[in-house]
């Protein structure tokens, strides 16, 4: 992907900020970054849970025995875990995104470097492809 109609801050000669294509994503960037949020879902899903039952229990003895904070730490124990939820549901997202995008690269690389085919329909060779580069 390349971004190259960004002017400079004067927009004075029209060229590109940077770099010729500056935005640019690697493989293994793209693996890391799955793996950072496989890895945040996992420790979200073991330790973000820790307390819940202990809030619940807390929060089902105070209002069993009249007090109001009973029914606030109910709330406050549903609020976390919808939170939590959503979080890990983001994680796991990003995480499966990241993970199709670097097969579907690699599939798509792959599916360009074979694919090419010369006038007559035939598939070009690797050497045939450097005639063109040439």
């Amino acid at each position: 992907m390349r971004l190259n109609h960004a002017l400079p801050p004067d927009g004075a000669n029209g060229k590109p900020v940077g770099k010729e294509g500056d935005l640019v994503v690697r493989d293994d960037e793209l693996g890391a970054l799955g793996n950072m949020a496989f890895d945040l879902h996992s420790q979200l899903s073991t330790t973000g849970d820790l307390a819940r039952q202990n809030t619940f229990d807390a929060a089902t003895q105070l209002f069993n025995d009249g007090l109001e904070a009973g029914s606030a730490l109910t709330v406050l124990h549903d609020a976390w875990n919808t939170k939590l939820g959503t979080l890990k549901e983001a994680c796991a997202h990003i995480s499966n995104h990241l993970d199709y995008s670097k097969a579907q690269h690699a599939k798509d690389e792959h599916d360009i470097q074979t694919g090419m085919k010369n006038a007559a329909g035939k598939a070009m060779t690797v050497s045939r492809i450097y005639d063109y580069i040439k």
